[in-house]
């Protein structure tokens, strides 16, 4: 998140920096966290030698197939309606674009909570240019104008790009004027969304095609602008507590309007009964269509919000693999997250949803060695190009997380940046009786580390670093203390017990202790194992925390870990130089990885007779709190029958000082 009144200033000094990165500037500090990366002296571009062999490999190319921009279209008004243009600056067309399919129809603003695109009956090609038109004159007209532009002189159209083969690029809207000839009006392309609110304020995050001020006015009276520009975060407050507001939003100069509602939170501590979501993993999805929307399962994303709104939840919360990533294409990464963003849109500007990071949203300099991936580290400058930063500037998290890992013990130069930020991607919000803290098991990420090739540095797949460990027992001895506080949740993406499909990483790697990060070139000291009993403690001592929410197996689970459940096996702690830590008291592990991404089959582990409930169907979790009592629901999105119901949570594992 950019600070509120800077974000114009803040997201142009963004872009600069990636286009003087990209143009291998060699004036980029390489961090010492790494080790075998250099630059070259005549072009800046950075490449990698592999020390056993002296080899030398290059980074692998960089020019995204598609982009936002391309896939928006660069719309222009005509005398008839819209044009599209799909290409880019140079007028590059993607070829799999050419004799694509551009749907559309209009979005009639206040029709419902939810408004969405009604799909006119006819579609308009694409052709080899990259070209598509739509006649707003001569076919949204009469009955097909269900928005009465012919009145108004304005509505919006929302759109559909498919490429020659049927598969889904973008979903998006434009606004327009006039009654012909027609022009693109000043109006939002992205969003608006909720974000942290509480029985005060919130703050609502939008997008512009134009640069301009933006603006909200609550209940018809009270506007709230910003000082302008393409992204927009606005923080509306002196609101009263747990009251439903109407609002409206639009741009400056902007003829077109969108309302929505939203409900504060209650003063802390009411205990007033509510119900809040739990999801994860919802990168691309087989069975084609929405399923696989250029990174995302669109199609199960509307399900999951859908579902959410119905039942009422206060908010959701979302940690990790939203899209495909793994990328090293920025625009391309962008593209990506504006598909799951419009996914959600239409639910998500009335409720909001809080996410946190997994493996798939790694954004990295990748070399291309012979292997299938690659080597990969997480991208640097870490204030422009890490998968931290790009999370960032996507969405709209409290700022009360760590720094980073810089200043740790750990920290190769405690003059330099060698690691990225936390902010955004650590945080915790409170809700009523509730607080939620979300964590970062994939921060500075290498596969490559993950995989055993350590010569680069990096951090692997479900490893939780000292200084956000640190942090995490800091923050939950202050909820400890918060007496409106009941129930902790915490959420990372790595299940602590995986059950299937990860058994072989998240915090277990088969049971071997061997995984950990490397820095400046030197495996640190702690095992994967070792750190995952080091959170599981934080955990079990802090009597107010309930549930680890978890992700990353695409399935749903429950297990409460309690005394009498093996966390070990045929690992041995003793001989890898650490000891077993004692289960003091119960800790819920409830997992959904199960929004839309492809399915994992339950697994052996020493854990799994301990397992209350396990399936691969789809599903949303949703908790009822009510005063120290909590209910859980967990519901299929998809087909809405009923996975798992227990009428009292907290039966079996109360909260007790160890």
């Amino acid at each position: 998140m950019k600070r509120i009144l800077f974000m114009v200033f803040l997201f142009g000094t963004f872009c600069f920096t990636f286009s003087n990165a990209f143009a291998g500037n060699g004036s980029i500090y390489i961090p010492e966290s790494y080790s075998n990366i250099f630059r070259n002296d005549k072009d800046g571009t950075l490449y990698i030698v592999k020390p056993e062999t002296g080899e030398k490999y290059q980074l692998k190319d960089e020019k995204p197939e598609y982009t936002l921009e391309i896939a928006r279209g660069n719309t222009v008004g005509t005398e008839n309606g819209i044009k599209f243009d799909f290409s880019d600056s140079n007028r590059v067309v993607p070829e799999s674009i050419k004799n694509g399919t551009l749907y559309y129809g209009f979005i009639k603003w206040g029709d419902g909570r939810f408004p969405v695109t009604i799909y006119y009956k006819d579609a308009a090609p694409i052709d080899i240019n990259g070209r598509a038109f739509i006649d707003i004159k001569n076919k949204l007209k009469d009955k097909y104008d269900m928005i009465d532009w012919e009145t108004t002189g304005k509505g919006t159209i929302g759109y559909r790009v498919a490429d020659s083969k049927g598969n889904m690029i973008y979903d998006g809207k434009v606004s327009f004027v006039g009654k012909g000839p027609f022009g693109i009006d000043n109006c939002i392309v992205s969003g608006p969304f909720l974000y942290q609110i509480t029985n005060n304020s919130v703050v609502i995050a939008f997008e512009t095609n134009y640069p301009a001020k933006g603006s909200v006015v609550i209940n018809g009276k009270t506007t709230f602008l910003d000082e302008g520009g393409i992204k927009h975060e606005i923080l509306i407050n002196g609101l009263n507590p747990d009251t439903v507001y109407d609002y409206t939003v639009s741009a400056e100069k902007g003829s077109n309007s969108e309302s929505y509602t939203f409900r504060t939170a209650p003063n802390p501590g009411v205990r007033t009964p509510f119900v809040f979501a739990y999801a994860s993993d919802s990168r691309t999805g087989q069975g084609g269509g929405e399923r696989s929307l250029r990174g995302t399962n669109a199609y199960m994303m509307k399900k999951v919000m859908a579902l959410a709104c119905a039942k009422n939840a206060a908010f959701l919360q979302y940690t990790g693999d939203m899209i495909n990533g793994y990328g090293n294409k920025f625009k391309e990464q962008r593209l990506e997250y504006c598909n799951w963003k419009q996914a959600i849109q239409p639910w998500a500007a009335n409720m909001p949803v809080y996410t946190g990071m997994g493996n798939h949203e790694a954004f990295s300099y990748i070399w291309v060695d012979g292997s299938e991936y690659g080597i990969n580290v997480d991208r640097f400058p870490y204030t422009s190009q890490s998968a931290e930063q790009i999370f960032a500037e996507e969405f709209v998290h409290p700022l009360n997380g760590p720094d980073g890992e810089d200043g740790s013990k750990l920290d190769p130069n405690p003059d330099k940046q060698d690691f990225p930020s936390y902010k955004e991607n650590v945080y915790y919000y409170t809700y009523n009786n509730v607080a939620m803290v979300v964590l970062n098991s994939n921060y500075w990420y290498s596969s490559s580390v993950q995989h055993r090739v350590n010569y680069l540095g990096g951090n692997p797949h479900g490893y939780v670093m000292g200084n956000q460990l640190k942090w995490i027992n800091e923050t939950l001895d202050k909820l400890e203390k918060d007496e409106n506080i009941d129930f902790v949740f915490a959420t990372i993406h790595t299940p602590a017990f995986p059950n299937g499909g990860h058994l072989s990483s998240d915090m277990w790697y088969s049971g071997t202790n061997d995984v950990r990060p490397w820095i400046a070139g030197k495996p640190i000291k702690t095992g994967i194992i070792e750190r995952r009993d080091e959170l599981w403690k934080a955990l079990m001592d802090h009597p107010k925390v309930f549930a680890l929410l978890t992700g990353d197996e695409h399935n749903y689970n429950r297990l409460l870990i309690k005394d009498g459940v093996d966390i070990y096996g045929d690992y041995d702690p003793k001989a890898n130089g650490h000891k077993k830590i004692a289960i003091t008291r119960p800790v819920w592990q409830i997992h959904n990885g199960a929004a839309g991404s492809p399915y994992a089959s339950k697994e052996q582990a020493p854990w799994s007779e301990f397992d209350e409930n396990f399936t691969t169907q789809n599903a949303v979790i949703l908790f009822h709190v009510d005063g120290k009592k909590i209910t859980l629901e967990v519901i299929n999105p998809d087909t809405l029958g009923k996975i798992d119901y227990k009428a009292d949570l907290t039966e079996n594992a109360q909260h007790k000082t160890p």
